[in-house]
């Protein structure tokens, strides 16, 4: 699958100011923030869009914060390898094209679409390795039988099942038990309930060809793959195991993080990723934002309304990644103003020094990707006046390199 045109991201080596510190981000499986230690290029893999109904807010809040953890990963010294799918075959996808009478390949391929135009608009770090579920039926298949040759595959009727339980260390990313897992695994895509399953939280592998719906032959018979194992395999054939970053929003814990760690564990005997980092939900005025709900904030529309998209991206970086939060249309006014202010700053002759802008951008990012106290170094900058005649090209550069900001 095409991927977008990523930006260029300009070093600050230049200014003499050498690399940035180490990163730390929290890691859901430890409940801990952690300092990540790539060993040669740093390897990170983010679930993406299942495409329906790309892009709202949250779906680009969530981008941008694994955005920001490349940029600090670059500034570091590291090189980037990044990985993202696109669940473009899945239940969600085929009821909205039954719904909407369009088929559904044309719908994947026109939501997809949409969402890098609005990935290239905010500037966001493209993947190396944009994936889709369709493109990766062999991986998907080749993985199974892995999981089969095991002991962890079991079929119910014509469909394929993965034992989570043989997997010793299942639930070590959610840290949720028994009881808080099947609370929450029928709401987000399993079906605890199925008869001839082993235990209600083992997941759907492989789904045999239902009427109407897309499948393809393979050695598992005539079907498609299940969700979680997609991502298992599409990173594994990608980063390989014992990768640095998988990421996504905080409503990928369970079961979807789980469910991909556990399948790559047993495949392979090794450990899947090293942390796990998740990104808040965003909600509407109060609500949570759904199509349901009608009160998506999409990107393009943003767009298609005037607004500068480095605005959209000031608006989401006024909120530290792991938050929950609520979208107002003053977000984006407010962010207008910001913009306005830090495009004045940088026409100014001279500011304060540009070195130390640097210095304390690289530390909010270092510290757990914490993109509202880098607003509050460049407020403060912009705010105040110095004697510092290069200081306008070193913030803009480094608004550019570690905030992804172009003034």
């Amino acid at each position: 699958m095409r991927s977008w045109t990523s930006p260029t991201v300009p070093s600050l080596r230049k200014f003499g100011l050498g690399e940035g510190p180490a990163v730390q981000i929290h890691d859901t499986a430890s409940r801990a923030v952690v300092t990540l230690a790539p060993e040669g290029a740093a390897r990170l893999y983010v679930c993406g869009i299942t495409p329906y109904d790309a892009t709202h807010m949250g779906h680009a809040a969530t981008y941008l914060a694994f955005d920001l953890l490349q940029r600090a990963w670059l500034d570091a010294g590291h090189d980037v390898s990044y990985t993202q799918n696109v669940t473009d075959v899945d239940d969600p996808l085929l009821e909205r094209a039954t719904a909407t009478g369009v088929d559904w390949a044309e719908l994947a391929e026109s939501q997809t679409e949409l969402f890098r135009s609005d990935m290239t608009a905010l500037r966001m770090i493209a993947p190396q390795h944009y994936i889709g579920a369709v493109e990766s039926i062999d991986l998907v298949v080749d993985l199974i039988v892995r999981l089969d040759a095991a002991g962890a595959v079991y079929r119910v009727d014509d469909d394929l099942y993965f034992d989570v339980h043989a997997d010793a260390s299942f639930g070590a990313v959610s840290g949720l038990d028994e009881s808080g897992m099947l609370e929450i695994f029928g709401q987000r895509g399993g079906d605890p309930d199925r008869a001839g399953k082993k235990h209600p939280l083992d997941c759907l592998l492989w789904q045999a060809e239902r009427p109407g719906e897309p499948a393809w032959d393979t050695v598992l018979g005539r079907g498609r793959p299940g969700w979680h194992i997609e991502c298992s395999a599409i990173a594994l054939e990608h980063l390989g195991t014992d990768f640095d970053v998988q990421g996504g929003g905080s409503d990928l814990v369970f079961p979807h993080h789980e469910m991909s760690r556990s399948e790559s564990v047993v495949a392979t005997g090794e450990p899947f990723a090293r942390a796990y980092a998740h990104a808040g939900m965003v909600g509407f005025e109060g609500e949570k934002m759904s199509k349901s709900k009608g009160n998506l904030v999409l990107v393009s529309a943003l767009r298609e309304s005037g607004h500068d998209p480095m605005a959209v991206r000031l608006a989401l970086l006024a909120h530290h990644y792991r938050a929950d939060w609520e979208w107002f249309d003053a977000e984006i006014e407010q962010a207008t103003v910001r913009l306005a202010a830090w495009r004045a700053a940088v026409e100014r002759t001279s500011g304060p020094s540009g070195d130390d802008v640097v210095r304390d951008l690289r530390a909010a990012l270092a510290h757990d990707l914490d993109a509202p106290a880098a607003l509050q170094v460049m407020d403060t900058w912009a705010a105040t006046d110095g004697d510092d005649r290069r200081a306008a090209t070193t913030v803009s550069e480094a608004l550019d390199a570690l905030l992804g900001v172009a003034l």
